[in-house]
């Protein structure tokens, strides 16, 4: 059992858990997941770290709230305890050259942090480009703002905080000042795709950190299966990071939609459920 140590709510939907693991804080790195299980019932799913402290033996991750379990999971308080967790599964990180762009969108700012973090801690030159629809759902800006980073830039869709617009801006500027000689994106399907495409377009490499559907987290089920450069892959084990050139991003876009449906009955049945024990 994990204990929940800290409960953080970013918004209505996005919460952030610190639990006690040890044993996991000790062998985390940036770009790496672990999978929770709340209860003998429920089902598995993956969170990317979002921060740990080997020292006080805890790990961090954020998720939001898409379906039953990650519903479940946010009625969870400090001091209540989760079933399963392991961890760390997947790659470490890993870019090249000595300045790099971080780009996360959404969520996927929680996977992005650690891995800033861990390219400032190399001695690297790291520009950051946060994105998000709005600022209320704009995660973490403090923690970025506490690195040292040579840039910080913060993009929003309805311009509430930062630049109007995608973070595809602020990369294309980069890009064409030869600001950077290597990238990371992390976020939404589309987000990464058009981070990808004008990368492209100035030959600088970027790594992408996948996020299909999983079941197994240990290379087992087959259900991460990414289709790259060709060849098929597995995110749990081959990724969750791969040269985001040779992503096939419609195959990518196509299965994370394959359970949509069964995903909104099964939150349909909790909630009613929940009205009638009311």
């Amino acid at each position: 059992m994990y204990k929940i140590l800290k409960k953080t709510q970013f918004s209505e939907k996005v919460f952030e858990f610190r639990v006690h693991a040890p044993r996991m804080a000790k062998k985390a790195h940036a770009g790496q997941f672990l999978m929770v299980r709340i209860d003998e019932t429920g089902e598995r799913v993956p969170f990317t770290f979002a921060n740990w402290n080997p020292e006080e033996g805890w790990v961090e991750f954020i998720f939001m709230v898409v379906g039953k379990t990650t519903e479940c999971l946010s009625k969870l308080e400090e001091g209540d305890e989760i079933r399963d967790i392991t961890g760390p599964l997947g790659c470490p990180t890993e870019v090249e050259g000595d300045r790099a762009a971080v780009i996360g969108g959404g969520v996927g700012l929680a996977i992005a942090y650690p891995v800033a973090r861990t390219l400032c801690e190399q001695g690297k030159k790291v520009s950051v480009i946060m994105g998000a629809r709005t600022k209320d759902l704009l995660i973490l800006f403090e923690q970025f703002a506490a690195l040292p980073l040579e840039n910080l830039f913060v993009t929003t869709d309805d311009g509430t905080m930062g630049e109007k617009g995608v973070v595809t801006l602020p990369l294309r500027r980069l890009c064409e000042t030869d600001s950077i000689d290597s990238c990371f994106c992390v976020g939404p399907v589309p987000m990464m795709k058009f981070s990808t495409l004008t990368c492209r377009e100035f030959n600088i490499p970027i790594i992408a950190s996948l996020n299909p559907i999983m079941v197994d987290g240990t290379g087992m089920c087959g259900c991460c299966r990414v289709e790259v450069g060709g060849d098929t892959k597995f995110a749990c084990v081959d990724g969750p990071d791969f040269d985001a050139n040779l992503v096939d991003w419609d195959d990518l876009a196509h299965r994370q939609a394959s359970y949509k449906a069964e995903e909104a009955a099964s939150i349909k049945h909790y909630e009613e459920d929940c009205a009638c024990q009311k």
